[in-house]
């Protein structure tokens, strides 16, 4: 049994709001910074196995989170449930693969990866780009023209869709993240789905890797649920703060900014784990 102070529980939901925003703020990739902000903003680097109980806590956080972030786009009809289905339904196979990887991989091991794979992350989003009329209404009509072109799924689709689902659940099974910004470019690749179509199918995916991966580490013992729902409830204040602000704000500065910070935080943990 973990026991934390009131005012870890409150940094926890601190924690969660700031997750939430930046991902409302440039939507995605915001899932990876829970990791950092459970060891040194809520405090919990001192505590026994806390690798693995920060790679657990918050796979289950985000695939929560993920799950009512869906319930938008399912409104709106923007999801694709079969190609979602395979490539969750797959990947979930890869996810628990994954999971039980990250679980005995040696946990200062298994942070310098991590921190390491935030660093890669981070130049990733700072250098990709957007197209010049995303979010505007041409865009929007191009996109609702684009849902009823969407290819068949033939049996060589199925198989990409699987396979990319699989090798993505992998990836995020280890390291406890979403995964979307690496299953919108492999839905869009494999099944052909236009962007916005692939941003909704994505979330049935990240909350299926996140659910699972988390329900295995429980198993171990390496999850403190209390702490993932308090991330839950602050990423749904963050996200609804960040959204506001995304409307009005430069999409490229803000992804910049977004992915030098996501560097700055993989190579102060490798800082803390004294790699560097």
């Amino acid at each position: 049994m973990v026991y934390l102070t009131p005012l870890q529980y409150a940094l926890s939901v601190v924690s969660g709001v700031l997750v939430g925003f930046s991902l409302g703020l440039i939507g995605g990739g915001g899932s990876i910074l829970a990791v950092p902000l459970f060891l040194y903003l809520v405090g919990l680097d001192t505590m026994p196995n806390y690798q693995h109980i920060a790679i657990g806590t918050t796979a289950l956080a985000v695939g929560l989170n993920a799950y009512i972030n869906s319930y938008m786009h399912l409104r709106r009809h923007n999801v694709s449930p079969r190609v979602g289905g395979i490539f969750a339904g797959v990947g979930v196979i890869g996810t628990l693969i994954g999971a039980y990887l990250g679980h005995i991989t040696p946990g200062t091991d298994l942070l310098i990866y991590f921190s390491i794979a935030m660093i890669v992350l981070g130049i990733y989003v700072a250098v990709k780009r957007e197209s010049a009329k995303a979010g505007t209404n041409d865009e929007v009509q191009r996109v609702v023209d684009a849902l009823t072109k969407c290819p068949r799924l033939t049996l060589g689709t199925i198989l990409k869709v699987a396979g990319a689902g699989f090798a993505v659940g992998l990836i995020s099974g280890y390291f406890g993240i979403g995964g979307g910004f690496l299953i919108v470019p492999s839905l869009m690749f494999s099944a052909g789905l236009c962007i916005t179509r692939a941003i909704g199918t994505s979330l049935i995916s990240v909350g299926t890797f996140g659910i699972a991966g988390g329900a295995e580490y429980w198993f171990y013992g390496e999850v403190i649920p209390l702490v993932a729902v308090l991330y839950v409830i602050g990423g749904i204040i963050g996200g609804y703060a960040g959204t506001s602000i995304a409307v009005k704000a430069p999409k490229d500065t803000l992804r910049v900014a977004y992915g030098v910070i996501i560097v700055a935080v993989g190579i102060y943990m490798l800082y803390r784990l004294g790699i560097i």
